[in-house]
């Protein structure tokens, strides 16, 4: 029974992440088409609420779900697949924390565009780019974890 549960909630964190992610990711990526900074900021705000409802909960539960399940079945955290989904867990934080700042940081510029009246600055710019970017590597890590999740490849390592 606890082998489930925990399974339950692992899945539904993964798909919370990977859920959570794309529509934050389509959202904001609608809004700065826009060019509009009080559509922007009142979409970056609401993404920011959402990364620290949604995301921010899941990334924390993933690892402890994860590592309780692999402990329950007898999967040991140094089995090839397992070791190599933790690695691009890693990888999804490395790129998702600069994101949550920088997510702030586009709200805030919006913000102060929308109530000065005035075009978004140069730095929205080279911020939604930076945000833009990061998106991939997160993205398509979180899809290879899925992947491995799912299929449990035999992969060698050398320990």
């Amino acid at each position: 029974m606890l082998e489930e549960v925990l399974r339950f909630v692992h899945v539904i964190g993964a798909t919370v992440l990977f859920g959570t992610g794309a529509g934050i990711a389509f959202f904001m990526l609608l809004a700065h088409k826009t060019g509009n900074p009080t559509q922007i900021a009142h979409v970056a705000g609401s993404v920011v609420i959402a990364d620290t409802i949604f995301t921010a909960t899941a990334a924390i539960l993933q690892p402890i779900t994860g590592a309780w399940l692999a402990y329950e079945i007898g999967w040991p955290l140094t089995s090839g697949w397992v070791l190599l989904s933790l690695i691009l867990y890693v990888v999804v934080g490395l790129f998702w924390l600069p994101v949550v700042w920088i997510q702030i940081r586009l709200r805030d510029l919006a913000r102060e565009a929308a109530a000065a009246g005035t075009p978004l600055p140069p730095r929205y710019q080279r911020l939604f780019r930076v945000w833009f970017a990061c998106g991939f590597p997160a993205f398509f890590s979180v899809m290879a974890i899925l992947w491995l999740m799912l299929n449990k490849p035999d992969i060698p390592i050398g320990f």
